[in-house]
């Protein structure tokens, strides 16, 4: 038995006790057990309590799909074989993407040749079309990456649809941005699976568009990464949709940097300990 039981148990005994005499004959020491219930249950809040509660493994589910999209912003709830999106309207882009990337969904059987980019009929119109990519000089930008989705031909037919797309500069879509995604799939593997959000970053102020229906144009790109377990870590990325060719961790940046740059709440469902901690630093060298 824990202290604290043992004093809880104790000091209920003197209020049993309180009904007679007692009580009045022993202030002093109902006062100081008492006083020592208060304290040891202080002390086990700012030590073993807070420590216990960080240092348990931390389990995936699919509640981690899910992320808190700023107030006011428009969004569609879009729930595929492969990922989970919230679909923008005005933008005609998603505003993240989210999926469980794990070793098993890198393997299959589904083949990106053949497959078709596709206008998603499951959001109003004016929706990305293909044609709206035509002459544009911009990639058609896979956020949840065709080869994250072989396991399965319908979720390697849903990577195609144009509420998984963005607008990219193809120097980075082929180059640095492709090079991330090889990288959460290595990551995949050594952890065990990982969980991946990504999407546009749109500066304030006036937007280019594409194409007949106005596709934005996002000027950066997000993304963050989480793995669960016994040491649960966390890493965001800022790609800024131009060329570039430079290494990982010049991309770096924390969660909470992240969030504060997009409005986005990431991993809510976490324990607000964990989350506070895992997203508040970032370092490539854990990864």
């Amino acid at each position: 038995m824990n202290k604290v039981k043992f004093l809880v148990l104790s000091l209920c005994s003197f209020v049993v006790l309180s009904s007679c005499d007692f009580l009045e004959r022993n202030k002093p020491l109902v006062n100081e057990v008492g006083r020592a219930l208060v304290d040891e249950i202080e002390n086990s809040q700012r030590s073993g309590g807070v420590a216990d509660a960080a240092s348990a493994p931390v389990a995936g589910g699919d509640e981690l799909l899910s992320q808190d999209t700023p107030d006011g912003v428009p969004e569609q709830m879009l729930r595929r074989t492969g990922y989970t999106a919230s679909y923008n309207k005005a933008t005609k882009l998603p505003n993240w993407v989210a999926w469980h990337l794990t070793a098993d969904r890198t393997t299959g059987p589904a083949k990106r040749s053949g497959v078709d980019f596709q206008a998603d009929m499951d959001v109003p119109a004016p929706r990305a079309e293909d044609s709206d990519y035509y002459g544009s000089g911009y990639d058609r930008g896979h956020m949840c990456p065709a080869a994250d989705n072989k396991y399965s031909e319908k979720a390697m037919e849903e990577s195609f649809l144009f509420t998984n797309m963005c607008p990219q500069n193809g120097n980075l879509n082929r180059g640095d941005w492709n090079e991330m995604e090889q990288a959460c799939r290595r990551w995949a593997k050594e952890y065990g699976g990982v969980y991946v959000v990504c999407g546009p970053i749109l500066y304030k102020g006036k937007h280019k568009t594409i194409g007949k229906n106005k596709v934005v144009v996002p000027e950066a790109f997000f993304k963050v990464v989480l793995r669960t377990g016994e040491n649960p870590k966390a890493i965001g990325f800022i790609y800024k949709n131009a060329e570039g060719n430079r290494p990982k961790g010049d991309y770096v940046n924390t969660v909470d940097e992240v969030e504060r740059i997009t409005g986005i709440d990431f991993f809510p469902s976490l324990p607000d300990d964990v989350e506070n901690k895992v997203e508040a630093t970032a370092d490539i060298a854990d990864w």
